[in-house]
């Protein structure tokens, strides 16, 4: 991996090619604050290099709009689907993890809490989707693939031409409408490969609100990515 300095500061620069890149293009990862440099077949990498220190400025710009990490902490409060949860420890509970009145209990050692709560909300997160896929997949009459949840960088969600779906887990920091639009999304794309006009019109026909969903995410979606950063 290389490295740029931005503000006097090194930034690790992951230099990625794409044969369908038609043009040089420069992301930041809401994952780790790196620099992602995406390069045609036909560019060398110096000349992407060259172009990243070229957009310095924008760069530190776009680095200082990113949203303060959150770990995970006994007492901080966490959204999930809409509703806030208080985080508490219980060392010498025996219960794993569990909700209870507004309060997400984590049980074990204070070193595996984060690890815990993380495995649990990933948890949650599939258990969720899976239960807005099967039937939203009945209706559009189209075969289900498998379901699941990763720590995704770009995207909220995708589907393959097998309709396995894939979804961000951090989806379960959102709203509920807005996790339940992102499956719509996602299961439309086993009917409609596309963006197109019968896609979107296939989304609205298996969520009410796609569009207040849409802004919500295009909004206030880079802050899901703050919780359980360390």
């Amino acid at each position: 991996m290389s490295e740029l300095v931005i503000d006097g500061r090194k930034v690790p620069l992951k230099i990625l090619r794409s044969a369908r890149a038609g043009r040089i293009s420069l992301r930041i990862d809401q994952q780790d604050g790196s620099v992602v440099l995406i390069l045609p077949p036909h560019l060398s990498s110096r000349h992407g290099l060259d172009f990243a220190r070229s957009k310095a400025d924008w760069l530190a710009t776009r680095l200082a709009a990113l949203p303060t990490s959150l770990p995970f902490e006994n007492g901080m409060e966490l959204p999930m689907l809409g509703l806030s949860y208080r985080l508490r420890h219980d060392p010498s509970a025996r219960r794993g993890v569990w909700a209870s009145d507004g309060e997400i209990h984590v049980s074990g050692q204070k070193e595996h809490f984060a690890r815990r709560l993380s495995d649990w909300l990933k948890r949650q997160a599939s258990d969720e989707i899976t239960a807005r896929a099967l039937p939203m997949a009945e209706r559009t009459g189209k075969p289900l693939g498998t379901v699941r949840v990763k720590d995704t960088r770009s995207r909220w969600g995708s589907c393959n031409s097998r309709g396995d779906l894939a979804f961000s887990w951090r989806l379960i920091f959102a709203p509920a409408n807005v996790l339940t639009y992102v499956v719509a999304h996602e299961v439309a794309h086993l009917s409609e490969m596309n963006h197109s006009a019968a896609f979107w019109r296939l989304v609205d026909s298996l969520v009410s609100d796609a569009e207040t969903s849409r802004a919500w995410l295009k909004r206030h979606g880079a802050q899901l990515h703050r919780y359980g950063r360390s």
